[in-house]
């Protein structure tokens, strides 16, 4: 009864439009809850988007330039894409039997889940929301999975959230004026730090409160192919390497930049602004990225099913240790960090850090570590110190310059 309260405590909202189509992916594998905003707001440099940042301005409230991928970034992409490509085909279905697994056990129709096409009614009631704009690829995956393995056509929803600034409302209500009583699985590319977990759950009680929900009706669970943070309740695997989509921006996530939000372009009823590329067109990767992945999905269906088989509880995390958060935590007070936002671990956000960001230092656990030759090289292209600190659990972090010291 109280997920199908939801609907009752929100009838007397608005009736929220169907968005206009955006990105380059199928409309059967995503929807985007968005906004275009791509013809009122200017583009800055990364330089300029640092100098602002760290004087305070938010940085949902600019757009970095958007540049077509070099070949150098274009040759790692498809490297990393090649040497990992399996793995996270097996991390897509652990993650994907996992979400069926927990959804349909709740709803009492777990055994149904053995057939190749489940009877009307007897599927579970979730709907997929990923969180634009990392765990956009990462959802789509495992849209695809679930259709291909069980014959369900699972609602699939990219929606943003912000640090400091929140969920999307609109697009939370709207999912839920459509899909009155579903269970929402919230999915993100990879975990750092854990902010955007720990704003998902501070977000969902904010909301929760103000309609007058009963706490914990929206599920919190955050579900990611990688999750080096242990901060993730739903995960594929804790192995800290490239996810290949952190090497390119909008021509790997549907054409899509990172959202934004300001009340000058965001109106009451609109949905968190982005800006469609449509002219990077000719450079997209995003489908690429997850066919080729999909490639692998007959062989990792077989093993992921196996896995959890014989370890139950496996991808399953009652009670993160949120490594991620006190590793940071204690970086910052070793090196004199003035925030902690400046501090970006794990595999993927450094090499964010390196191709988006005003880098000041890399830290490395081993020189030696396969998972970061690209860091090395990246690190060298533009001039940046690499330090080994063996204590990490992470494979590596990125240090962001402070922008006083130039």
């Amino acid at each position: 009864m109280a997920k199908y309260a939801i609907y009752g405590a929100l009838k007397e909202y608005p009736w929220l439009p169907d968005p206009a189509p955006l990105g380059s992916y199928s409309g059967d594998d995503i929807i985007f809850l968005l906004k275009d905003i791509g013809s009122s707001i200017q583009e800055q440099n990364n330089e300029e988007r640092e100098r602002a940042i760290q004087k305070g301005r938010h940085y949902s409230e600019m757009l970095p330039i958007e540049y077509k991928p070099v070949p150098e970034y274009i040759e790692l992409f498809h490297q990393s894409l090649k040497e990992t490509s399996l793995r996270l085909a097996l991390a897509t279905a652990i993650v994907s039997e996992t979400i069926l697994n927990k959804h349909t056990s709740e709803s009492g129709m777990g055994t149904h889940l053995q057939r190749r096409n489940v009877p009307d009614g007897m599927s579970p009631n979730v709907v997929l929301v990923s969180l634009a704009r990392a765990g956009t690829p990462a959802g789509v995956l495992i849209k695809k999975y679930i259709r291909r393995f069980y014959g369900l056509d699972v609602p699939h929803y990219s929606i943003s959230i912000i640090r400091d600034k929140g969920i999307d409302q609109n697009a939370l209500i709207y999912i839920l004026q459509r899909h009155p009583g579903c269970e929402i699985q919230f999915i993100d590319g990879w975990t750092g730090k854990g902010a955007i977990t720990n704003e998902l759950i501070k977000a969902l009680l904010d909301f929760e409160q103000e309609f007058g929900m009963v706490k914990g009706t929206i599920c919190r669970d955050m579900a990611v192919l990688a999750d080096p943070g242990y901060c993730a309740g739903i995960f594929g695997t804790r192995e800290d390497f490239l996810i290949p989509s952190a090497c390119l921006n909008a021509t790997v996530s549907g054409l899509m930049s990172r959202t934004v939000y300001r009340d000058d372009l965001i109106g009451a009823l609109d949905f968190h602004g982005a800006k469609f590329y449509r002219e990077l067109a000719g450079a997209d990767l995003s489908n690429y990225f997850v066919n080729t992945i999909s490639r692998h999905f007959t062989s990792a269906h077989t093993k992921a099913r196996h896995l959890i088989k014989n370890n139950p509880g496996m991808g399953i995390d009652n009670a993160p240790e949120w490594l991620g958060k006190k590793e940071t935590s204690k970086i910052q007070l070793e090196f004199g960090i003035k925030s902690i936002n400046m501090v970006k671990p794990g595999v993927g956000e450094t090499t964010r850090v390196l191709l988006r960001r005003i880098p000041w230092k890399i830290l490395v656990k081993s020189i030696e570590h396969p998972n970061i030759k690209h860091i090395l090289m990246l690190a060298e292209d533009r001039g940046v110190p690499v330090e080994e600190y063996p204590g990490m659990n992470y494979s590596c972090c990125g240090l962001i310059k402070s922008m006083e010291d130039n």
